[in-house]
């Protein structure tokens, strides 16, 4: 039985926020909630592929801009920001449609993730060492489980894992019920998927848009800003490459193709992050879409298909 709340989940480019824009306005009691890391950043539009002012103006739209990019956000204030807005919603006699690739946020939200604290000393041991592949073998020690589930280039991921581990006294894969676990949840999960090679189309598509929308000029204001952007913005999709691009270390071009082929590497990690949780009803999309959005989903919408 579908649930009253429903993710909409998947890789980028794969057509999410269009399908979520065309089921809310079938269903005038639907608000949507971004789960998107980066769309949490005021100034990141284009490249964030965050929906217009037009569009926010005729469906409410939540989770977004709430911080400026200089400061770090994290998964936890993310999940209580998340709990007010959902409870807001249902407050209100209204549904929430939870539209967002970045795994780990849509688990905090959908199962309640119980979420370490910080631990600023610890933090500070962890990154005084700059050999990430160390700290990872460090972490291995310590806590195999997490470790295995990151790369041991992803700087950001290790040294949080460690500054949990050894800020807490407990391994950092031991917070919650663990993410091989898919307990019920109120939140029904729709999976839009594609073909490898038609999802690579739509991205290298999507991007040369967003250059013709003016994502070098969005991020050339962001490259003057004081203070300058968190450690987290700065890694963005797309807003790393251009960055560097107008530092001189690259041409516009160069940064152009790391950003389609990091971009697609991420896509494939999405999807197999998705493919793990057996509650996801995934959907082809491979044909590019018709005036009907909702038309490939109609089956699994089910009862928010008629919105009842």
């Amino acid at each position: 039985m579908i649930s009253r709340h429903l993710a909409i989940v998947g890789p980028t480019a794969s057509g999410k926020s269009a399908v979520a824009l065309a089921l809310a306005r079938r269903c005038p009691d639907v608000e949507i909630v971004s789960v998107d890391s980066m769309q949490v950043y005021r100034g990141m539009d284009i490249g964030t592929a965050k929906p217009t002012a037009a569009e926010r103006a005729e469906v409410p739209h939540h989770l977004l801009d709430l911080v400026d990019p200089d400061e770090e956000f994290s998964l936890a204030r993310f999940q209580a920001a998340a709990r007010a807005v959902v409870a807001g919603i249902e407050a209100r006699g209204r549904r929430a449609l939870l539209v967002g690739g970045t795994g780990l946020y849509v688990r905090a939200v959908i199962d309640e993730l119980d979420l370490p604290g910080r631990y600023p000393d610890a933090r500070a041991s962890v990154e005084a060492d700059a050999d990430t592949e160390r700290l990872h073998r460090r972490l291995a020690d310590l806590d195999p489980g997490a470790a295995a589930r990151m790369q041991p280039t992803n700087r950001r991921r290790v040294v949080r894992a460690l500054e949990v581990t050894l800020g807490s006294g407990r391994p950092f894969s031991s917070f919650g019920p663990g993410l091989a676990v898919y307990p019920p949840s109120p939140f029904t999960q729709i999976g839009l998927r594609a073909a490898p090679p038609v999802l690579d189309r739509r991205i290298a598509g999507r991007f040369a848009s967003m250059l013709d929308a003016g994502l070098v000029a969005e991020v050339e204001a962001l490259a003057v800003r004081r203070p300058p952007l968190s450690a987290t913005a700065g890694q963005a999709l797309g807003y790393r490459e251009l960055l560097a691009h107008l530092a001189g270390r690259c041409s516009l071009d160069e940064a152009a193709g790391e950003t389609v082929r990091r971009t697609r590497r991420f896509a494939r990690r999405q999807l197999r992050w998705f493919r793990r949780d057996p509650r996801i009803m995934w959907c082809q999309v491979d044909e590019e879409p018709g005036d009907d959005l909702l038309a490939p989903a109609a089956e699994l919408l089910g009862s928010w298909w008629a919105c009842t």
